[in-house]
């Protein structure tokens, strides 16, 4: 008989031990997994905006790649030179700041777009209650944060140091970090001292025309202006926020594979303990030590495994539940995320499955002949 064999035969006689195992390993990984969904679902939030704007290609200030933690101006007249450009099908100026958005008794951070009456591109994509499109002295947030604040539409806000009334809720616009509000463009312009700026210019590019094509024509023909194209805007944005939270993943990723390591070892050991009057009987009949090493590591393989796929079911649970609880966040699990954790369990399985070998090794077959069979 396989070691393969002999091992699920083993775990079958014991439910209650392998529920136990694999329960105990599938909430240790379920650590470092959520840890990723959460993370990546604040890197889908942070890029929501640029994602979902409609733009083929972003201009912007000279060396500008991203959103976050930064500004771009360029005079107005950059537009009239953009749309100019050959394969550019529309061209819409936006404002933009982080500012504070603040209601009830509510504040939060916000990337504030100054929106053009009637832009084709760059407004709200998902709104929930009253219009995307901001009106004079108005404000469209997220309704995450007017629930928080205790507003809706018809109610004030403040926005760039300016009471607003609120004239749209909007969904997928807001994370753990900041939202997004909206603005009308003659507004912002004012609230910034009405200098003739934008800060991004959104392109639409023609039937048939390359984005990436367009966006090099840009900035070969348009002096003082960075040109990439939505996605690659999107990735410097999703680069940054890596750079940034690079390390503390790490850490917290070593942290959970430590601690799946611990209970994976802990349980597999206690698992081979009990086992041990089987691995007396095998012994007893010829089996060398290993078939008995096989099939402890067989039995850490199909725990870890079990403990994989329970852990990617609860991570995805949650990916769907977390959202409805209000909370500004919408974890996001990827195949690579599983990818990583199946590795993970790999590595913790070989590693851990071999700790217990030492009693495996030193078995002694007479145990299996002694009244009740138990070891001694």
């Amino acid at each position: 008989m396989t070691a393969a064999r002999l091992a699920l035969r083993s775990l079958a006689r014991h439910p209650v031990r392998l529920a136990a195992s694999v329960a105990g390993i599938a909430l240790a990984l379920t650590l470092t997994l959520a840890l990723d969904a959460i993370y990546t679902g604040v890197a889908n939030g942070l890029t929501a905006y640029i994602d979902h704007t409609g733009a083929d290609v972003w201009v912007s200030q000279a060396g500008v790649r991203n959103l976050h933690m930064v500004a771009s101006w360029l005079p107005d007249t950059v537009v009239d030179q953009v749309r100019a450009v050959p394969g550019v099908t529309d061209a819409t100026p936006i404002l933009y700041s982080t500012d504070t958005v603040a209601a009830g008794d509510d504040r939060g951070v916000a990337y504030v777009i100054g929106l053009p009456p009637g832009a084709p591109v760059g407004g709200p994509w998902s709104v929930v209650d009253g219009t995307g499109q901001p009106t004079a002295g108005g404000v469209v947030v997220d309704a995450a944060f007017a629930r928080r604040a205790g507003v809706t539409v018809g109610g004030q806000a403040t926005v760039m140091g300016r009471s607003a009334r609120i004239v749209g809720l909007t969904e997928g616009t807001g994370s753990l970090v900041n939202s997004v509000a909206f603005v009308p463009f003659a507004d912002f312009r004012a609230a910034r001292g009405g200098a003739p700026v934008v800060s991004f210019v959104l392109v639409r590019v023609a039937p048939g025309a390359v984005p990436e094509a367009v966006a090099s024509a840009i900035e070969a023909k348009v002096p003082g202006v960075t040109a990439m194209t939505g996605s690659a805007f999107s990735a410097g944005e999703r680069r940054l926020v890596m750079d940034m939270s690079a390390d503390v993943i790490a850490i917290m990723d070593g942290i959970g594979f430590i601690v799946a390591l611990v209970v994976v070892a802990l349980t597999l050991y206690i698992a081979v303990h009990g086992s041990r009057h089987e691995l007396a009987v095998l012994k007893a009949i010829g089996a060398r030590n290993r078939v008995l090493y096989a099939t402890v590591l067989a039995q850490s393989a199909v725990s870890v495994a079990a403990g994989v796929a329970v852990a990617v079911g609860i991570t995805a649970a949650l990916a769907v539940v977390v959202p409805r609880t209000g909370v500004a966040l919408e974890p996001a699990l990827t195949l690579a995320s599983v990818a990583r954790t199946a590795a993970v369990g790999g590595a913790v399985a070989l590693i851990a499955g071999v700790l217990p070998i030492r009693d495996v090794a030193h078995v002694d077959p007479l145990t299996a002949f002694r009244r009740g069979g138990a070891p001694a």
